[in-house]
């Protein structure tokens, strides 16, 4: 990535601000992308977590557990 941005630079992209506002427009969508996968484990992770709570509620209530 640092390779990127170094020939970015030394191509006189970066000097503009049309090209900085690339640069940060890239970097955003970076995190973007990244944060939606871990989002989605995130919410496989809860909702298997819930299940498991609420089945484990359920067979203490009936003294099965």
């Amino acid at each position: 990535m640092s390779q990127t941005l170094l020939a970015l630079a030394q191509a006189g992209l970066l000097d503009s601000q049309l090209g900085q506002l690339l640069v940060v427009l890239i970097g955003m969508l970076i995190v973007m992308v990244v944060g939606r996968v871990v989002l989605k484990i995130a919410w496989r992770l809860v909702t298997i977590a819930v299940v498991v709570v609420g089945a484990a509620l359920l067979l203490s209530t009936f003294g099965l557990l």
